[in-house]
């Protein structure tokens, strides 16, 4: 399987961010995410399809840009289905595309997209390999929000309990196989690189659900 380097990761979102706004939101979103995830890594992992993983999970959101350089935010639920769509159309295997439909939240499935009435094809976008499942809760510790933020474990288990108790059940088997990243170091890590780094606080991504 084919996959692409950092540096083809990057490429790609300079192709598709609208603005170098969005370049910097998005993307140094997806370094971190990778390096939370890298941090956290088993052995047994896959790391190259980890990272690939990492760096591009959110590459959906820059097609909810409108003309006007402005995020849509009523429909950013959409933005993993979105970079789904963009990396089969780069001809990126199936297997790299799911780490973009398969990482809001905790795992949507058929039932909450019902349920909550979301703007998706209703089926189900879980994580299922480990490799899947590392990137989506490394994700879960950093946020898109305005300014960007970092999230403690505590922080998300309490965002995410307003979706039931399921989801903090599931967060916290996450937590459990995972255990927690240097959140702290994360920080200075990120100020250093001049990557987003503000302080740590309550969730408030830009989406509809974090499910």
């Amino acid at each position: 399987m084919a996959l692409p380097t950092p540096d083809e990761a990057r490429a790609l979102h300079e192709k598709y961010a609208p603005t170098r706004e969005a370049f910097e939101l998005v993307h140094g979103h997806c370094e971190i995410v990778r390096r939370m995830a890298e941090q956290l890594m088993p052995r047994t992992l896959d790391a190259d399809l980890v990272r690939a993983g990492a760096l591009l999970h959110d590459i959906g959101v820059y097609r909810l840009y409108d003309g006007t350089g402005r995020l849509d935010h009523r429909s950013y639920i959409r933005h993993g289905i979105l970079g789904h769509e963009i990396l089969r159309a780069e001809g990126l295997p199936e297997q790299l595309c799911r780490f973009c439909s398969c990482h809001t939240g905790v795992g949507l499935t058929a039932d909450d997209i019902r349920r909550q009435q979301l703007p998706l094809p209703v089926a189900d976008y879980v994580a299922e390999s480990p490799e899947e499942q590392l990137v989506m809760y490394a994700d879960k510790f950093h946020t898109k929000s305005t300014p960007p933020r970092f999230l403690s474990a505590a922080e998300y288990a309490d965002h995410v309990q307003r979706f039931g108790q399921d989801k903090v059940d599931a967060f916290h088997a996450l937590r459990e196989r995972f255990g927690e990243p240097d959140v702290t170091a994360m920080q200075r890590t990120a100020a250093s690189a001049a990557l987003p780094a503000p302080r740590s606080c309550a969730a408030d991504t830009p989406s509809q659900s974090r499910a």
